[in-house]
């Protein structure tokens, strides 16, 4: 009999120290890539671009009502200005899927996975996570809000780090009013 209980109790103890161990499973929120939205502004010395690119996948990961993890990926090609029409915006769009700038051929895709997210106040968080972009990895830092289905995020983002140097003037003297500055916004809507 002592040996029975002994033997209940050793296994309830290491039964429990496993199961404590086992990384917490979150729910996984698919996001709706077609109600979804990825706005980048692109700055130069004599003024600035807007425009889309679409998301492939993405997912976000709560326990509970708090959010603890993401992972997207961005379809590189569907790259688009929304502030220019005609001539113009076919040039810059095809510029920008170039090898100057996101080698969209080469690198068709972008992708950020999320690697830490601390709380920062009611629906709010500070994400830090791997972007990689023209197959370089970098750690980012970012904002991100939570509301019911919906969710937001602002990142700023130094294409300098994932070899886009075309107009830099991080790599290139001299360009005068044709710098483009290196830093880029994006501005995440997400529904799922």
């Amino acid at each position: 009999m002592k040996k029975s209980v002994l033997s209940l109790a050793f296994a309830l103890v290491f039964g429990f120290a496993a199961t404590a161990t086992e990384p917490i499973e979150g729910e996984k929120k698919e996001v709706n890539t077609e109600t979804s939205k990825v706005t980048w502004k692109a700055y130069k010395v004599t003024g600035s671009h807007t425009g889309t690119v679409d998301l492939n996948s993405g997912a976000l990961m709560f326990e509970g009502d708090k959010l603890i993890g993401g992972e997207f990926v961005v379809d590189m090609p569907t790259l688009v200005s929304t502030d220019l029409e005609g001539e113009y915006k076919g040039k810059l769009e095809g510029h920008l899927k170039s090898d100057d700038f996101f080698g969209v051929t080469t690198h068709p895709t972008a992708k950020l996975v999320f690697t830490e997210v601390t709380a920062s106040g009611k629906n709010s968080y500070e994400v830090t996570g791997d972007l990689t972009i023209k197959g370089i990895t970098k750690s980012v830092t970012f904002d991100v809000s939570v509301y019911g289905s919906k969710a937001t995020a602002t990142m700023k983002v130094d294409r300098s780090q994932y070899d886009v140097k075309y107009g830099s003037g991080a790599f290139f003297e001299n360009l005068g009013d044709k710098t483009i500055y290196d830093e880029f916004d994006l501005v995440v809507d997400l529904e799922f």
